[in-house]
């Protein structure tokens, strides 16, 4: 074991990263300067880990997995396995983590597939508690927090500052919009629109997140667009088409009602009603 530890400090070239002398790190692995991992990890050829991230006791780092600085991985983790789909046969695929994210203990995260996107995404300053799953060829933005046990099935999209609440589930090819918040073990059959709240199984919408707006500096005028918006949407009775006629006649070119009708228009699965 210490000569593994000396390899792999030796293929970093930085005397300041700290390996544990039971971790296994092979050879063709890259870790940048500051790097610690923790007893009993195994990190894989191929793997890319970068400066001052930090991997605790009993994380598996597969190769093609690649890992922004700063980042921080609890123990237990599985990051960079093979996805869980039938068709997959063993091609190289790939997983992308950006910076500054946490991962809290026992989280899996799955790299994409030859047929999807090739590769899975998660962006930076992203919160994900303990026992989260994401599956292959998600792609996730910034800022999103994952309470624990929340799921993503395969090819699903996550907007920045999206909140999934504990146990949260979302079906595949799935989008959950920016700013949007799932409530405690909402099961998400189809698209969940930016800046709404959506709860229950089968998802259902329950108003806008103003409280989450409001503490992202949405300034007033803003917020009560979107409450409008969101009457015209889901309250109103309009066929979709015409609701979102109507929002856009609200405030023309308003950055967050033209993301809202965006999203509607561009729904792969339709959204949530």
């Amino acid at each position: 074991m210490k000569r593994r530890e000396h390899n792999a400090r030796e293929k970093t070239g930085a005397g300041g990263t700290d390996i544990h002398p039971s971790a296994v790190v092979d050879r063709g692995a890259e870790l940048a300067d500051g790097v610690c991992v923790g007893a009993f990890s195994v990190i894989e050829r191929g793997a890319v880990i970068g400066a001052r991230a930090r991997i605790e006791p009993h994380v598996v780092i597969r190769g093609g997995a690649v890992i922004g600085e700063d980042t921080h991985i609890y123990q237990f983790c599985s990051i960079g396995e093979a996805p869980q789909h039938q068709g997959y046969a063993g091609e190289p695929t790939g997983l992308e983590i950006g910076a500054r994210n946490i991962i809290r203990e026992s989280c899996t995260v799955h790299r994409g597939t030859a047929d999807g996107r090739g590769r899975t995404r998660i962006g930076d300053d992203n919160f994900i508690m303990a026992y989260a799953h994401i599956a292959h060829d998600c792609a996730l933005g910034d800022h999103i927090v994952f309470a624990n046990g929340a799921s993503l099935a395969g090819h699903v999209d996550v907007g920045d500052h999206a909140i999934l609440g504990g146990f949260s589930l979302v079906h595949q090819f799935c989008s959950i919009g920016a700013h949007c918040i799932t409530g405690i073990g909402a099961v998400c059959f189809k698209d969940v629109p930016p800046f709404i709240i959506a709860s229950g199984h089968t998802a259902k919408p329950f108003g806008l997140n103003t409280k989450g707006l409001r503490r992202r500096g949405f300034d007033d005028e803003s917020v009560a667009l979107l409450k409008k918006a969101y009457r015209l949407l889901y309250r109103d009775g309009l066929e979709q088409a015409r609701a979102l006629e109507e929002i856009q006649k609200l405030r023309p070119g308003h950055p967050h009602l033209e993301m809202l009708c965006d999203f509607v228009r561009g729904s792969r699965r339709g959204i949530i009603r």
